[in-house]
């Protein structure tokens, strides 16, 4: 295999020659524009240019093509590289000018000068670099030449796979022209448009991936008469060419479109002006989105009972729940308190916080027993400083995943209504003892889920104007006034930025007397991007508490989800039965403690100790981990989405059977048995290819933020990039994985 892997290398001297041409031409011209314009030839211009040329001689000339007959998948890695690898880099050298330069004086004056200046050349080069034109190239082309008539064409062929091969280049040249902006070529659409460009190349991207992974045949015929490589099926090669196109093709179109979606939400900046000396870029400053100045909906939100309402209402459902758990028939599918939470609140919960953010604690139910509670008891105590921390919280959180595992929580409604009772009992308790909204800041195990996943809300409650607190004496929003408290939690509105520990109460906006907060749009993650001091929580890289509390989120995504699939419910099973176990409840405490506890406990240290060799970093692993553990935040609330809302989007009539008890009617017609839309999985690696990139780019900006030189930050990120992709490799495998669905009728 090794011999056939080293002579298979194809040195086409024509190939050779003209990717050596391209490089001299290039680097001549750079060395020049290098000199004149040192800011805009850098050498990342040079490395990105001269490794396109690198990637496009791997793809054409090494074993991938000599392979590609024979293993899909070799070939699925080569066409990668022809569309998302080499066109890329070699655009973002800004190769025209550098070409240009680099041919001999003679030949670009008299020979290409008339010709360049030629309007027909103009108008036919706008027309090739529209944006329509790119995206409708690069589908057209990844479409025919992947339907299996076309593909087995090329296959057979020589003369049409090299035909094959310049359609993928070239087509993906004029797609990523629009995105890298390539001078000395006008924009012709405005910036943010290239992000809904991007994401709908990836939803052709993922649909054709989807059809390769999930076919139940082998698609191209030839790889199932060819000679079998590693005893790889044809269907299992054919499944993994379609997941290499998935995922790292998402990923190639998803990292650009994140890198705009971030510089749309800090700001419209004027594109640079195209002078010799070093371009000014000026930002225009504008008013961020604001969720309480929206017609009407602005009105409802600012409504100072409209969160009463909510909570009433949830409360009520609270209500319902807890009387049919403990009095209704014990069978879950049919029981209140086996639907509600289990499929539609959870489901729910984690799509409100990545579309605005945690909006549940606006409307939560157990509001209710704690203002109660603050009227009948004192609560003059203040919380013992010994438990001013996340610490408690966190242990309640590793105890209810736990609980929720071996005790099968999801299929007693009897323990769901004990649960939620439990919640009003210490609610009540807590709060109408010790004063400051302790319950939520320091006891509540669903809060912490919020605050954490919260950061990478798009939304956040902050201050409007900073000038304008600056002038207020009075600071009613965190003391309060004659009318309206300030905020329970003492988070001082301009100096707080994020929305960890933030309820959405919005006292602080019913306090302002200047109407000066509101429900803005921000960036993402921005509490992570540049860790300032937040008032109420200092800096989130300080906290240990709060770092462990990402940690357990994080493998806890992967822990709740894998509990769920066949193959470790049955390794489970197996392997109490080995040890003669009669349950399987020290095995699975066994497994859980290890997946949530020892897992990242090990992998902390181990990446925080290679990193800190590696990036030459004089601190103690532990402060990495506390730094970088918060960058797997995304990765960890993007598989709880995917995981969530896969009950919710599956179960959705899971309610029926309950309404058809309560209200003694029959629906037997309905079909109430679990359906996978075919769209689901695409939007669940969808999600956590977001999710990837931008942990990724987390990791990439906390490492910059503690080293100036790029050697050492590749060498702070490479271990917690590396992990990421291993959460990354584990959720996908999951989610590919049988799942039981529970609390449905089956």
């Amino acid at each position: 295999m090794a011999e056939a892997i080293l002579t298979s290398w194809r040195f086409d001297p024509r190939l050779i020659g003209l990717l050596a041409a391209a490089a001299w031409l290039y680097i001549r011209g750079w060395h020049q524009l290098h000199r004149q314009s040192p800011h805009r030839y850098t050498p990342e211009r040079l490395t990105a240019y001269l490794g396109g040329l690198t990637a496009l001689f791997v793809a054409l000339a090494s074993p991938l093509d000599a392979f590609g007959n024979l293993l899909l998948e070799a070939h699925m890695v080569q066409h990668l590289l022809l569309i998302m690898v080499a066109p890329p880099l070699i655009l973002l050298g800004q190769p025209i000018l550098p070409i240009l330069r680099g041919l001999p004086r003679r030949v670009l004056k008299d020979g290409l000068g008339p010709f360049f200046s030629w309007q027909g050349l103009r108008r036919v080069g706008r027309a090739l670099t529209h944006p329509v034109t790119g995206w409708l190239s690069m589908t057209a082309a990844i479409v025919f030449w992947h339907s299996p008539r076309w593909y087995e064409l090329g296959l057979k062929s020589p003369a049409w796979h090299a035909v094959e091969h310049a359609c993928f280049f070239y087509a993906a040249l004029l797609f990523w022209w629009p995105v890298i902006q390539v001078w000395p070529s006008h924009a012709q659409w405005p910036r943010w448009m290239m992000i809904p460009y991007l994401v709908l190349a990836d939803i052709v991207n993922t649909a054709l991936s989807a059809w390769l992974v999930f076919s139940t045949h082998v698609v191209y015929p030839t790889y199932e008469l060819a000679p079998r490589l590693g005893g790889l099926s044809p269907l299992d090669d054919q499944s993994t060419a379609g997941a290499i196109m998935w995922v790292p093709g998402s990923i190639a179109y998803l990292i650009p479109a994140f890198v705009l979606t971030m510089q749309a939400l800090n700001g419209v900046r004027s594109r640079p002006v195209a002078v010799r000396a070093k371009p000014v870029v000026r930002r225009t400053e504008r008013q961020p989105f604001d969720l309480l100045r929206v017609p009407v909906l602005g009105r409802i939100f600012r409504h100072r009972h409209f969160r009463h309402v909510l909570q009433f209402g949830l409360f009520a459902l609270a209500v319902a729940t807890v009387i049919d758990g403990f009095f209704g028939p014990q069978i879950a599918p049919i029981n209140l308190a086996g639907v509600l939470p289990w499929t539609y609140w959870r489901g729910f919960v984690v799509i409100a916080l990545l579309a605005a953010g945690n909006f549940f604690c606006m409307a939560c139910p157990f509001m209710l027993p704690r203002n109660l509670g603050r009227r009948l008891l004192p609560a003059r105590r203040r919380w013992p400083r010994l438990l001013r921390s996340k610490w408690l919280a966190a242990g309640l959180l590793v105890v209810y995943l736990w609980a929720y595992e071996v005790f099968n929580l999801w299929n007693s409604p009897w323990w769901t209504a004990w649960i939620i009772l439990g919640y009003f009992t210490t609610a009540f308790v807590i709060d109408g003892f010790f004063r400051g909204a302790s319950f939520c800041k320091y006891v509540c195990p669903i809060g912490q889920f919020h605050f954490v996943n919260a950061l990478v809300s798009p939304l956040e409650i902050k201050t409007r104007s900073a000038s304008v607190c600056a002038s207020c004496r009075t600071h009613d929003c965190i003391r309060g006034n004659e009318t309206q408290r300030g905020c329970e939690l003492h988070l001082f509105q301009p100096r707080k930025t994020s929305n960890f520990d933030c309820t959405f109460c919005l006292d602080c906006v019913q306090a302002c007397p200047q109407d000066n907060i509101g429900i803005l749009a921000g960036i993402p993650g921005s509490t992570m991007l540049q860790d300032r001091h937040s008032s109420g929580i200092g800096r989130m890289s300080k906290r240990s508490d709060a770092a462990a509390l990402a940690w357990i989120l994080v493998f806890g995504s992967l822990v709740n989800a894998a509990a769920m699939v066949d193959p470790i419910r049955a390794g489970t099973q197996s392997l109490s039965a080995a040890l003669a176990l009669r349950s399987t409840l020290q095995v699975t405490t066994g497994l859980f403690l290890a997946g949530i506890l020892g897992a990242p406990l090990l992998l902390a240290w181990l990446c925080g100790t290679v990193a800190a060799r590696l990036g030459r970093a004089s601190v103690s692993w532990l402060v990495l981990a506390r730094s970088f553990g918060f960058a797997l935040i995304p990765l960890g609330f993007s598989m709880w989405v995917a995981h969530f809302s896969y009950h919710l989007v599956a179960g959705w009539r899971s309610i029926i059977p309950v309404l058809d008890r309560i209200l003694r009617v029959s629906t037997a017609a309905a079909n109430l048995s679990a359906e996978t839309p075919a769209w689901l999985p695409a939007a669940q690696i969808l999600l956590l290819d977001g999710g990837l990139v931008f942990s990724v780019y987390l990791v990439w900006r906390t490492a910059r933020r503690r080293t100036a030189e790029i050697s050492g930050a590749l060498g702070l990120v490479i271990p917690w990039a590396a992990l990421a992709i291993a959460i990354y490799a584990a959720s996908v495998w999951i989610l590919f994985q049988p799942m039981q669905m529970r609390g449905m009728v089956m």
